[in-house]
């Protein structure tokens, strides 16, 4: 999803070596708890560390390299002798983390890239240099693949869980700093998701570029009026074996160099794995050639299973739509959400979509007088959810789903706790709509704390992400988000299919800010520990599969691990 800024909470850590040692009993008794981190007073000055909190040596790091435009431990971008010179995304390979099934089915020898006939199927071409005899890595639709195959084994509980814009490097990052053990290649450790046994587990990665970019279209009349002219495809010379391989061309990772590949964007990559086909950049479930494609989770709701969808951004935001609707352009945001909440849609107009069994995010308060993107149907109001239908999916007007929304001066999390179990026990969908400035949930840091740096001037408006109590009081985190999701669905039928998205390290990394970034991963990972935990409690490891992953890449080089270990480990 294109990003923009971040919530988190704060762990407790733990050495990664009890969770790499222990099988399925140790690997969560050792499970630190969660707390939610002190914010610091909204009034606080950039860079001014509280008189009863310890320096904030990330978060100083990061100011520094703003302010100077240089950073010794790491840059972003093609240009090394600057700290930012790219922020946008990148086509390095995307990692892949595995629980409950494994991935032979779809690397190495089973690769679509080492075979042009599949290549041909994925792109409609045969892309320059991107046949590999001898790749491992496998492709982004794969990812549908394996959601497919845990159904036909018949797993009752699958998960699709992404880390909007976490690349190998985003997670190495985060894992350097909670561990201070540095590691070079691999699936690495530190976190939770990098080190949980608790369940079969596997480790690969794929291509994640799309069919093509450029492709022009008309949101009205929901076509595509010129395809696109830049190609997709991967070459392994150029973009590297591996996702830790640096670049054969500094250029190639960002459209450029050699040869032209298009890098991808979220819609792209969240409808190859929703549905199993590549697209142009900007659509969702919507073929090369403007034709819709349905997503899994509605061909599973069709079947029985109950969907849900749960992100830390705007919930019609690219990644969470591409888990349900259809639309030619991403930033359509009130069409697709009603398409998320089964009302009539400029995609759907005369026969709307049932909707998801809950959704669960963010995009509250953030109003728009206009919004060229949305089409001349716009209303304006909440950019993503109009007030009319807003009373239209409510319970109380006789709509579909019990409505939460944050409320002044209740702690979200009780909120929506409440909500969910009201929800649970009358066996009734759920929508969940939260969010601070900006439409997102609270930015959580690399210590805990709510205060990112504003973004670099000259690089995008710089914003400060100045949050009151209030903002950090009445939004739930992504973890309570996540549990809520799954006891309502687990309500609502034995079977179930959710898409939880930590949509806050995409923004992060668009703004080159690797202390928010730290921190968005951390708030992520505490939610998939929520999942683990719950899935041990209610349906264990023999009927659930979880697939966690990114969508796409960033540009961040890390020149200095040892920067992030406070140097002395």
């Amino acid at each position: 999803m294109i990003s923009r800024p971040i919530h988190r909470l704060l762990l407790v850590l733990v050495a990664s070596a009890g969770f790499a040692a222990g099988g399925p009993s140790s690997a969560w008794s050792q499970a630190p708890a969660e707390v939610q981190a002190p914010a610091r007073s909204p009034s606080s000055q950039v860079g001014q560390a509280s008189a009863a909190q310890p320096p904030d040596r990330i978060r100083q790091m990061q100011v520094d390299a703003f302010a100077r435009r240089k950073a010794a431990w790491g840059h972003w971008g093609p240009a090394a002798d600057v700290y930012s010179s790219w922020t946008s995304h990148s086509s390095r390979l995307i990692p892949l983390y595995t629980f409950g099934i494994d991935l032979d089915s779809v690397r190495g020898a089973a690769s679509p890239y080492r075979s042009e006939a599949r290549i041909k199927q994925l792109y409609g071409t045969l892309p320059e240099e991107t046949f590999n005899a001898e790749a491992e890595y496998f492709d982004q639709t794969d990812v549908f693949r394996l959601q497919q195959r845990a159904v036909a084994d018949g797993k009752k509980c699958v998960v699709l869980f992404v880390f909007d814009g976490m690349d190998w490097q985003t997670t190495q990052a985060a894992a350097l700093h909670r561990t201070g053990k540095i590691y070079r290649e691999g699936r690495g450790a530190g976190l939770h998701f990098q080190d949980y046994r608790g369940a079969k587990t596997d480790y690969g990665y794929f291509v994640s570029a799309p069919h093509s970019a450029g492709t022009k279209l008309n949101v009205d009349r929901q076509i595509v009026t010129e395809l696109g002219t830049i190609p997709g495809g991967f070459s392994p010379r150029l973009g590297g074996f591996t996702p830790w391989s640096a670049a054969g061309d500094a250029d190639y990772w960002i459209g450029k160099g050699p040869i032209k590949h298009a890098y991808p964007d979220s819609s792209a990559t969240a409808t190859a794995m929703t549905t199993g086909a590549k697209t142009y950049n900007e659509a969702v479930n919507i073929d090369p050639l403007g034709r819709q494609l349905t997503p899994i989770a509605r061909t599973l709701q069709e079947k029985g299973f109950a969907v849900g969808v749960v992100t830390s951004v705007p919930i019609s935001h690219a990644t969470p739509a591409c888990a349900y609707g259809n639309n030619v352009d991403r930033d359509d945001y009130q069409d697709l959400t009603r398409d998320l909440l089964g009302l009539p849609s400029v995609a759907h107009p005369q026969q709307a979509l049932p909707g998801v069994d809950v959704l669960l995010g963010a995009g509250y308060g953030e109003t728009f007088e206009i919004d060229g993107n949305q089409g001349t149907n716009f209303v304006p109001g909440n950019r993503y959810l109009t007030a009319d239908d807003l009373n239209r999916c409510d319970l109380a007007n006789k709509g579909k789903y019990r409505v939460v929304q944050r409320t002044p001066g209740q702690p979200g999390n009780e909120t929506l706790a409440a909500a969910g179990r009201q929800a649970a026990e009358k066996r009734e969908r759920l929508f969940g709509f939260f969010g601070g400035p900006n439409g997102h949930l609270p930015f959580r840091t690399a210590d805990g704390r709510f205060d990112p740096v504003p973004a670099m001037p000259g690089k995008g408006k710089p914003k400060l992400e100045n949050y009151t109590a209030a903002d950090i009081r009445e939004n739930p985190t992504l973890a309570d988000m996540t549990v809520t999701a799954l006891d309502v669905l687990s309500r609502r039928s034995d079977r179930i299919w959710l898409m939880v998205e930590a949509g806050d390290v995409d923004w992060a990394n668009h703004q080159n800010n690797l202390d928010a970034s730290i921190g968005a991963v951390d708030s992520g990972d505490a939610a998939f520990r929520a999942l683990t935990q719950w899935i041990e409690r209610n349906v264990g490891w023999d009927n659930a599969v979880v697939l966690l992953t990114a969508d796409h890449g960033h540009y961040f080089v890390l020149d200095d691990p040892k920067a992030l270990t406070n140097g002395d480990r």
